[in-house]
């Protein structure tokens, strides 16, 4: 299905989606990959859902630990989270078939105002080209 005839060449908007393939601004891929509305497109490393964890999830959304006083631990301090590219949501696009994760997993990333969307990879195509236009910062994670 193509979703644009039309695309801005410094955007990485979806253009088109089947079942063995994601296609942005007319490349298509047939392995799973994420992106962010700018910059280089990414292998996503995994090829099921059930493969994901909070770490993966931290990767994908450019999320790090801060850097915290050494003798923070004497007061019991947990290590924090930030958001350097400042990214608002996480779409995750599990396939042809929507498969949720444990919300265990992506507490993490919503503890600092990450949303974090799970959904079928053709919504997730439809989803991110959406807020892509409305200039949010969002990352696709996609399984084909």
């Amino acid at each position: 299905m193509y979703l644009q005839r039309e695309s801005n060449p410094d955007l990485n908007a979806v253009t088109a989606y089947g079942q063995d393939y994601i296609q942005i601004n007319q490349t298509r891929y047939t392995e799973p990959i994420y992106f962010t509305p700018t910059g280089d497109i990414h292998p996503l490393g995994l090829h099921t859902v059930e493969q994901i964890d909070s770490q993966q999830l931290r990767l994908l959304a450019g999320v790090r630990a801060k850097e915290q006083n050494p003798i923070d631990f004497l007061d019991g301090a947990q290590p924090q989270l930030e958001n350097p590219d400042n990214t608002e949501i996480l779409l995750l696009g599990t396939g042809q078939v929507q498969v949720f994760i444990h919300p265990a997993i992506t507490a993490e990333l919503q503890g600092i105002g990450i949303g974090v969307e799970i959904m079928t990879t053709p919504a997730a195509a439809r989803t991110y080209n959406i807020l892509m236009s409305e200039g949010r910062l969002v990352v696709a994670a996609l399984i084909i």
